[in-house]
């Protein structure tokens, strides 16, 4: 996978949560999400107790609250849809501060809302306390398919480049002048856009060739072989185990 890439969410640290093998993180996670969406939306105290074992999760890792609270901003859109479903959807209707709102869109709404929040949550940490890099391996360890894990690589390893090419192009038109201040300028937007595609099919090519030339047969060679203990395994099933207590006393209470 070559040399480390951090991203914005990465928090670097040493605890516990960092040091474990980045595959059994991203199966905890998921598991934990699928036991989350599993969870009856009527035990409302279960959803408390999965956002304190995310909290104790945060305060093992040593991620702030406001670090993660931050990051919990991209799920906005999907606030905006729950705010919106007990207008529009059907049923009975129940009389709310002078609105009247549809019973199962309050429930929908709830449903979104606590599920939503709780999976963005969980996959922040997991970004949080692992760089892109790992999480790639790790996706290599869970075998995904190999294809799949090479684009994600060269995603990350390529964006940034993309980013700077695009910001130098940004630099090259103000510096001759160049204000985007209405629709007439659109066109030449579009024609840096068009020129920014044609640059990065051409480098893509290029690195392709390139790796051809030394070798490239359709598979990454695999640099760093991560392996996980049986107690790395135990300490990271810790998160979804609870959670699974949690949600089978919910459809049982």
């Amino acid at each position: 996978m070559g040399a480390g890439h951090a991203h914005k969410l990465y928090r670097h640290g040493h605890s516990p949560v960092h040091a474990l093998p980045p595959h059994t993180k991203i199966a905890a996670v998921l598991a934990f999400v699928v036991v989350v969406v599993s969870t009856p939306r009527e035990a409302m105290w279960a959803f408390a107790v999965y956002a304190g074992l995310l909290a104790l999760v945060a305060h093992t890792a040593r991620v702030p609250a406001g670090f993660l609270l931050k990051r919990l901003l991209i799920e906005v859109p999907f606030v905006a849809f729950a705010v919106l479903l007990p207008f529009v959807a059907e049923g009975e209707r129940i009389d709310v501060l002078g609105l009247s709102l549809s019973v199962n869109g309050l429930w929908g709404a709830w449903n979104v809302l606590a599920k939503g929040t709780l999976g963005v949550a969980a996959s922040v940490l997991l970004a949080s306390t692992t760089e892109l890099r790992e999480l790639l391996l790790g996706l290599q360890r869970l075998r995904l398919p190999p294809l799949l894990v090479q684009i994600a690589s060269f995603m990350v390893r390529y964006g940034d480049v993309i980013t700077d090419e695009l910001r130098r192009m940004r630099i090259a038109r103000e510096s001759r002048g160049f204000e985007a201040r209405g629709v007439r300028h659109w066109g030449v937007l579009a024609k840096s856009a068009g020129a920014l595609f044609i640059r990065s099919y051409e480098r893509g090519e290029r690195v392709h060739l390139a790796m051809v030339s030394r070798g490239y047969a359709g598979s990454m060679p695999v640099i760093d072989e991560v392996t996980a203990s049986r107690a790395q395994w135990s300490y990271a099933s810790l998160l979804p185990g609870a959670a699974l207590a949690v949600c089978l006393l919910g459809w049982i209470l």
